[in-house]
């Protein structure tokens, strides 16, 4: 199950030194829709070597100023506190997991 990550959470799961897959993501995208059974399916998967969470953009400002996210679904890869490769736009679990596999 995917973490839901908000402005207020986002330091602590960062602090737990694991890499992170960060999906922007809003209820009425459709795209979003699409590939949000894949990242839960990523979440369930590497739950044991990565944080997989997913921000409402709608509801967490900060976060998405801070990352500027203009399009989405926006997917981060985080390693070590720095974005260090991103999807913008629908893709499939099997780029998103190579995406991840990259950042273990």
């Amino acid at each position: 199950m995917a973490l839901e990550i908000t402005d207020n959470n986002f330091e602590s799961i960062l602090a737990e030194n694991k890499p992170l897959v960060l999906d922007f993501w809003a209820s009425w995208c459709g795209p979003c829709k699409k590939i949000g059974p894949d990242i839960e399916a990523l979440a369930d998967e590497y739950k044991d070597q990565v944080n997989v969470g997913k921000c409402d953009v709608d509801e967490n400002d900060e976060l998405t100023g801070k990352f500027g996210v203009r399009n989405i679904p926006t997917v981060l890869f985080i390693k070590n506190g720095e974005v260090v490769d991103k999807q913008v736009g629908a893709a499939s679990k099997a780029q998103l997991e190579e995406k991840l596999k990259k950042i273990l």
